[in-house]
């Protein structure tokens, strides 16, 4: 089951959006993607993230258990 995390009709975010979507600053988001950790398209200069990246990236994060 997919947890939408965006609006349905949204199907790209700036760096700077997908921060505020995953309430991350906007220098991790740029780092996420430099590992690789979240996937990206890059369009001349522009990059741009995949709503389904974004869903991805949340989906595949492993919760902390004390």
């Amino acid at each position: 089951m997919s947890t939408a995390i965006a609006a349905p009709d949204r199907l790209l975010y700036t760096p700077e959006e997908a921060a505020e979507v995953l309430s991350y600053g906007r220098s991790t988001v740029y780092e996420l993607m430099a590992e690789g950790a979240l996937k990206h398209v890059k369009r001349g200069r522009s990059r741009r993230i995949r709503r389904s990246d974004l869903e991805a990236y949340v989906n595949g994060l492993k919760p902390v258990c004390n």
